[in-house]
Parts: C-alpha cells; sequence; structure tokens
C-alpha cells in the first residue's frame, strides 16, 4: 500500500516504522509537522495531495490532523497507552506512577484528541530495574515501548488492508489525563529520598528533564542513577566522575548525566552537555573530587559508571552505555584504555556493547557545543574516536564482535563496523551516513564499510542519509547477525552465543585467516592512508569557511524544525 507516515519529528520510532513497513513492501512517504496549526496542517495537506496515500499513520503525533484531512483519509494514530488512556503526557504518568506494565494503541483520528476507534492495542512490561532507580523514559521509548508500537502499528496495517475489520469503539469512561508540568517534577531535596529523586528524574530523560536550581541559577537535569556510598547535605555536589556530578539527597545521592541552562527571556537557545562541563566555569565544582569507577567492580553496585568488563567463559565482554550514544573526548580515551585492558586478558573472543538501548552516535556533540572552542574540541573528539576504531581494526589474537543492543548511528555505526563481527538486536535503527551533519565522517568508514557492502553501496549509503533495519542490513552485509531477543535479554542472549564463539573449533583457522587478511589489506593501502585522507576533510568540516556543520550542530542541539519535511524522505526505499 501506499502508507503516508505523519509525524512531528523523524525520530527513531517514527523512522523504525518506516523502515520496517518498507520493507514489507510498502510505499513509504514521510510528512513533518511543522509546530501544528495553519504550517503544519498545509504541509500534511500538500504531502497528501503529493502522494495520494491510502493510509496515513501518525506516530505520537503532538497535534491535531486537520478535520478535512481526517474526514477524507482513515488516519491512524500511534498513542503511548493502553486503550482508554487519553493525554499527551501518558509515559511520563506510567512511569510516574511505578506501573509495572503499560501499552500502545493504534487508534483512528476523529475530532476528539485519542478517542477514536481502535484498530490494535500491545501491551507491553515496564522493567523494574531496581539497582538503576528505573528504567529510563528515553531508554523505554526506543525499546520496549518501540516494539510494541512496532507490532500494533503492523497489525493495524493488515487488518486495514483486509477490509474486513471493524474497529472497536474507543473506551471514553476515563477523562483525559493532563499534560505532566515541571510543577510534579519538582524535586525536593531536603525531604524526599533517593528513589523518589532518581525516579523523577528518569521519568524527564531525555525530554524534557527537571528544572531546578543550582548555585542560584535554573537547569534542566537529567540522569537518575543512585549511588550507594557517598554522601553529604542535601542538595550538595558530592563528586564528579565521566562528565556527570553526583548530588546528595536526603538519604543517599544520585548521578546527574547532563543539564541544560533554562533560557534566558529573549536569550539565545541552550544545549543539553555533560553536566561537570556545564558547571566548570560557575565554581560549583571547587573543592568537589573527580574519582573514578571500577572496570571490574568486585560487588553489584549501585553508582554511575558508563564502562564494564567481565567475562563469561572464554568471551569478554566490554559494556558501555553513554547517555543518548554520544561520546566525547574523554569517553572515547577512557574505552580506548578499557579496550586495551580486554585486549590483554586471556579470552579468545571480544564483544563491545552487549548492553540494551543505544549502541553509540559517535561524537558528541553537546560536549562540542559547550566547549570554549567547538572546532578545537571536534577536533580532538574524532582524534579521540579514530585512535579507539584503529585499535580495533588491528586487534589480531582475538575475535570481536560488535553487540548492538539498540540503535546506531554516523561514526558510532562506523565502531561497530571496525569488528569483525556486528550483531544487532531486531528493531534497532540504523544511520550509516554523516551528511545530516554536515560531515564527511572518519573512523575508517572509507575502509569498513565499502569491505562490507561494496564502494557503490558505500555510496547511496552514505549520500541518501535514510535509516535501514537490521533485516535490509543482513541482506547488505552490514551486519552477521539479527538477534531475535528482548531488550532486557541482550545481555545475557550475546554472553552465551560470544562463549559459543569462543569455544568453536574453528576459531584458531578464522584467526589466522582474519591476520592474513591484515596482512595483505595493509599492504594495498595502510590504514594509517585512510585515517589521514578522511581528518584531512574533517578538518576542513571544522576548520573551513563553509560553516554547515556548526550551524547544523547548533540547529540539531536546540531542536529547531526544518522548514520544510526534506526531498530525501519523500520516499523510504525498501
Amino acid at each position: 500500500m501506499r502508507i503516508l507516515l505523519h509525524a512531528s519529528a523523524f525520530n527513531s520510532l517514527t523512522q523504525r516504522l518506516a523502515v520496517e513497513l518498507a520493507y514489507q513492501g510498502h510505499q513509504i512517504s514521510v510528512s513533518l509537522d511543522l509546530g501544528g496549526g495553519p504550517r503544519g496542517d498545509t504541509e500534511l495537506r500538500e504531502a497528501v495531495h503529493r502522494h495520494s496515500p491510502e493510509l496515513i499513520v501518525a506516530p505520537m503525533l503532538t497535534s491535531r490532523i486537520p478535520e478535512d484531512v481526517w474526514s477524507r483519509h482513515t488516519c491512524l494514530i500511534v498513542h503511548p497507552g493502553p486503550p482508554g488512556d487519553r493525554g499527551p503526557s501518558a509515559l511520563d504518568w506510567a512511569l510516574a506512577e511505578g506501573r509495572r506494565s503499560w501499552g500502545v494503541t493504534v487508534l483512528q483520528a476523529v475530532a476528539e484528541m485519542d478517542a477514536g476507534p481502535v484498530w490494535a492495542a500491545e501491551p507491553f512490561d515496564i522493567p523494574e530495574h531496581a539497582e538503576a532507580g528505573g528504567i529510563a523514559k528515553s531508554d523505554l521509548y526506543r525499546n520496549e515501548l518501540a516494539d510494541a508500537a512496532s507490532a500494533a502499528v503492523q497489525r493495524a496495517v493488515e487488518r486495514f488492508a483486509s477490509h474486513r475489520f471493524v474497529p472497536r469503539p474507543a473506551d471514553r469512561r476515563g477523562a483525559a489525563r493532563p499534560y505532566f508540568r515541571q510543577e510534579l517534577r519538582a524535586i525536593d531535596w531536603t525531604g524526599e529520598g533517593t528513589d523518589v529523586v532518581a525516579r523523577k528524574l528518569r521519568t524527564a530523560d531525555s525530554s524534557p528533564g527537571v528544572l531546578d536550581t543550582l548555585g542560584g541559577r535554573a537547569y534542566y537535569l537529567y540522569g537518575g542513577q543512585p549511588e550507594d556510598e557517598l554522601r553529604g547535605a542535601p542538595g550538595t555536589l558530592l563528586a564528579t566522575r565521566d562528565g556527570a556530578v553526583c548530588r546528595a539527597t536526603v538519604d543517599g545521592a544520585v548521578w546527574l548525566t547532563a543539564l541544560r541552562p533554562r533560557r534566558e527571556q529573549d536569550g539565545p537557545p541552550t544545549a543539553k552537555a555533560p553536566a561537570a562541563t556545564v558547571l566548570a566555569t560557575t565554581g560549583l565544582l571547587r573543592g568537589v573530587p573527580e574519582i573514578s569507577a571500577a572496570l571490574r567492580p568486585h560487588h553489584k553496585r549501585q553508582t554511575w559508571s558508563t564502562i564494564r568488563y567481565h567475562e563469561h567463559g572464554s568471551a569478554g565482554l566490554l559494556r558501555f552505555s553513554f547517555p543518548g550514544g554520544a561520546m566525547s573526548t574523554s569517553d572515547c580515551r577512557r574505552l580506548l584504555v578499557a579496550y586495551r585492558y580486554a585486549r590483554s586478558r586471556p579470552t579468545r573472543v571480544l564483544v563491545l556493547g552487549a548492553h540494551r538501548d543505544v549502541f553509540s552516535h559517535g561524537i558528541h556533540l553537546g560536549a562540542i557545543e559547550a566547549a570554549p572552542d567547538p572546532a578545537r574540541e571536534s577536533w580532538a573528539n574524532i582524534n579521540a574516536m579514530d585512535d579507539l576504531v584503529e585499535a580495533i581494526l588491528t586487534t589480531r589474537d582475538k575475535l570481536t564482535v560488535a553487540a548492538l543492543g539498540g540503535n546506531a548511528a554516523a561514526g558510532g555505526l562506523m565502531l561497530a563496523l571496525a569488528a569483525d563481527e556486528v550483531w544487532v538486536r531486531a528493531g534497532a535503527v540504523l544511520n550509516p551516513h554523516y551528511r545530516l551533519m554536515g560531515l564527511h565522517g572518519s573512523e575508517f568508514w572509507t575502509y569498513s564499510l565499502p569491505r562490507r557492502v561494496g564502494q557503490e553501496q558505500a555510496r547511496r549509503l552514505t549520500t541518501e542519509a535514510l535509516p535501514i533495519g537490521p533485516e535490509r542490513a543482513l541482506d547488505l552485509g552490514l551486519v552477521d547477525r539479527v538477534l531475535d531477543c528482548t531488550p532486557e535479554g541482550v545481555a545475557d542472549h550475546v554472553a552465551d552465543l560470544a562463549q559459543g564463539l569462543a569455544v568453536d573449533p574453528r576459531l584458531p583457522r578464522r584467526l589466522a585467516a582474519k591476520r592474513g587478511a591484515l596482512r595483505r589489506a595493509e599492504g594495498r593501502r595502510p590504514l594509517a592512508w585512510y585515517r589521514s585522507e578522511e581528518l584531512a576533510l574533517m578538518h576542513r568540516n571544522f576548520y573551513g569557511p563553509d560553516d554547515s556543520y556548526h550551524a547544523l550542530r547548533r540547529a540539531f542541539l536546540h531542536k529547531s524544525r526544518p522548514d520544510a519535511t526534506p526531498q530525501r524522505l519523500h520516499r523510504i526505499p525498501a
């Protein structure tokens, strides 16, 4: 069928639905709601005229579809709540109330929001994650909720195509719940315990954050990982680690991973950045110690740690999880140190990732924007990424695996391609391109991407700048295995698969063949050549007269809306 996806943003869920439906053979087009009101309505009407869709699907739309559209076309709204739930903050209310199960409903657009006939519904469980203060909203949205939304949308599309299904009336017994305002998120540092504070923070992650004050200035706070050892006067800053800051509660402490200064009236827009970076020039961190986390903790702790290593039989698992998948210069350097340690261990297989949610999105645009010299920080960040990728590419005595429990994009996906094998969970979204940020890209992609998919396909993937799903990535040879497991099951599933590789009697022959291939590749063209060529173009992106990268970075961080739906979204290829 011809299906038009109409969404407030081409975010991870919209991308996932687009690539999945296109892979199934549907003709998929996308239109973006450009802020609601007459402008957004006009954009939708033009898209309907341009594509003549048989069905319109709206994933998580934040504004109303105009009556002249929904009255003439079947428009299915994806609502992040079970049947009967209504209102704009469904997921926020579910997490704030401590729900253990929730759901997604696909309902038909009518005059009243969230009140149309139901075409499909899919329940899902909300992981407890007691050791982490509850699951973060953004993690849940990209994983359990996205899995449920995908299943519900596909069922609704099949029912619509059958021309036999009659949707059931919506449950209208309950009133629509209001927007989850900042007043409901407010933290009382002198009266609320760690569990309450952590839940409030993680319910607002990664949007909109919790509005609070530090040193007399207003910030939006992000994070919420409890800390089990540090203590201090409630509200005080106790320590920093890996860009995060630890703040005391009445009975413990929590880690704040990022901050965003509240925009002053008539002032420039602000961007989210690592908490320690934002506070570096305020004086609030004077005397606050920087503490490190153990790479291999002796016991299960509640604390902020982005990198962990452990062994499962003859397989080493280097697990890392950076907020939003962004990797700063210091993140890359710490991961390189951890990788060198893991490489020195007497294991046969080394796995990177193997964590639920985002694998990596490459360099940290927020940290770069917050730096005194963004161009200089960009250059440091990309060189640190390249150092890490080169270490993986030149590992000769182990089979390396990149295990993607969730989405990956740009340099983060190219980081994964440095491994011998790439595994990705079903439902993840991959974006193998840099163009939308005005960058040529590095991370040795001109070496690793063509060797997997060929020169022509590498050119198409990087220039078309469109997402692809795991199934198409497997068809292309971009990845080697699609993991059919739940988000919660990624770590254990990957560990078992890695151990299976480690005891495979064919592994010594594979490692010998790997060493031979590396020697032959170096003989044809050294890795240093690829790095030099890529970095020469990246230097021009950072320091050259064309400042498109800097403008696009700011627009991305400030969530600027485009003037129109980009033409590349007019047709999503299968």
